[in-house]
């Protein structure tokens, strides 16, 4: 049987008489796209904020490849191999494709010029920046050097799910990737985040449109009143079956009636 390369057993997370994580468990598999839905209020921001390192549950435990971790902040995720691409995409717009690439990991000259003066390597920054967004497939850019903010929403997405991808060696979180996008714009993050999975990267998609959810993901997380309330195939289910279930409006497989309270 495969393991999880990403999974949680028992979070619990509240704020004062809210419960955002009631009991929470979670698996992420090796290769898979698995979509989170739920309904608002539901906790799906909380989990994701557990797994990342933006929140510290009350208790509760998270496990990377088999081992257990315990992120103190979004840094410790990510030099552990998680990535998080944030709705707001956390850019700098005023910045280059190649700065925003490795914001907050930059490369410094080798030698004197990089440890005592302190000096980027921007050359290999813009290499490297260049490689990444030309594996998937998004040298549609032409200037690595050019401002973030002259992209359109697609392209930013684009830098952002790269930058995920060139250092994101175990997981990506994509919370809500399509949301602000048009239709053609849509399209290309999505085939995007197959590229991406095709590479061997397992991808958590956090996403309220139904459509692109059926159609990427392998699993379906529906996240009910603070916890994992079923996993299901979307070959087996149609969007009103997953739409009944998050909302409490069709009894949810495996659930009890009381569970689903």
């Amino acid at each position: 049987m495969t393991n999880p390369i990403l999974s949680a057993r028992g979070l619990n997370k509240r704020y004062g008489r809210v419960t955002a994580l009631d009991n929470c468990d979670f698996d992420l598999m090796p290769g898979e796209i698995l979509a989170v839905i739920g309904d608002n209020g539901a906790g799906k921001s909380s989990l994701i904020k557990a797994l990342s390192g933006a929140i510290t549950p009350d208790s509760g435990d998270i496990f990377l490849e088999g081992e257990k971790v315990a992120f103190t902040s979004p840094i410790d995720a990510r030099n552990a191999g998680v990535e998080t691409v944030y709705q707001t995409l956390a850019m700098s717009p005023a910045l280059s494709i190649a700065d925003n690439m490795f914001m907050g990991r930059e490369l410094r000259k080798p030698g004197f010029m990089g440890t005592v003066l302190r000096q980027l390597d921007r050359p290999a920054m813009e290499r490297i920046a260049r490689e990444k967004l030309t594996e998937l497939g998004l040298m549609t850019i032409q200037n690595i050097n050019q401002a973030v903010e002259t992209l359109s929403g697609g392209q930013r997405q684009g830098v952002a799910v790269a930058r995920a991808a060139a250092f994101g060696s175990k997981v990506i979180i994509l919370d809500e990737p399509t949301a602000a996008l048009g239709v053609k714009e849509s399209r290309r993050v999505l085939d995007l985040i197959q590229d991406v999975r095709a590479r061997g990267i397992p991808i958590i998609l956090i996403s309220h449109n139904m459509p692109h959810v059926f159609e990427v993901a392998n699993r379906i997380h529906v996240h009910r009143l603070g916890r994992r309330l079923c996993v299901i195939d979307p070959k087996d289910y149609t969007m009103s079956d997953a739409v009944a279930f998050m909302t409490g409006a069709k009894l949810a497989p495996g659930a009890t009636a009381a569970s689903a309270a």
